[in-house]
């Protein structure tokens, strides 16, 4: 049954999604470069990507250490397909971070060339031709076919389901305003997160 830790821990996971967010947003970015400088642009991505660590390790200190019990466990052979099925989607996070850019990623390629921290180009080909997030259908995979799930583990999973669900409107809105009409053109063709599942997109 759900107990004061589950709560506890999804509140954190929201809190964190909601501050990961919003660092992420061009909000944010407009701020940070207003009070430090263009400067702002070489080392943001990868401030962004250490404070988004750090404050995530609480939220594994609490998962680890508070009472926790037992859910379920996917036994023998059914857990080889699950892993499996994991595996896959490891590799579909590594392509699509090699696709934008693993340097880029990890905020070491505008830390050396100075470069501003928007892609400069939209990529659609490869992963992002079936959907627009893969990184984020690879890891809502990951969390959700774990081979045992607990009550603690069960709030975690669906705080950063809520978060991905949320960011990805707002990122979109984002990458709307970086690219305009080429990307608007691309979600409409293409879908979100599930390969062949598209929801039309309405204009407002």
């Amino acid at each position: 049954m759900m107990t004061k830790p589950f709560w506890l821990i999804l509140v954190a996971v929201l809190a964190w999604g909601l501050l990961h967010s919003f660092l992420a947003s061009l909000k944010a970015k407009t701020l940070i470069r207003q009070w430090v400088g263009p400067e702002a642009d070489r080392w943001y991505r990868i401030i962004y990507n250490l404070i988004s660590i750090i404050t995530l390790l609480p939220i594994l200190t609490i998962l680890i250490f508070l009472p926790d019990q037992l859910i379920y466990r996917i036994h023998y052979p059914w857990v080889l397909l699950t892993l499996a099925i994991q595996l896959s989607a490891v590799i579909i996070l590594i392509v699509g971070v090699r696709q934008t850019g693993i340097f880029s990623f990890l905020g070491l390629q505008q830390m050396v060339y100075r470069v501003d921290d928007s892609p400069v180009h939209m990529v659609t080909t490869g992963l992002y031709k079936y959907v627009r997030h893969p990184l984020y259908s690879g890891g809502l995979v990951i969390i959700w076919l774990t081979p045992y799930m607990t009550w603690n583990l069960l709030a975690v999973n669906l705080g950063i389901t809520i978060y991905i669900l949320i960011g990805a409107f707002f990122e979109e809105r984002k990458l709307e305003v970086e690219y305009g009409p080429k990307y608007v053109e691309y979600r409409h063709r293409t879908p979100m997160l599930i390969p062949g599942l598209h929801i039309p997109f309405r204009k407002n």
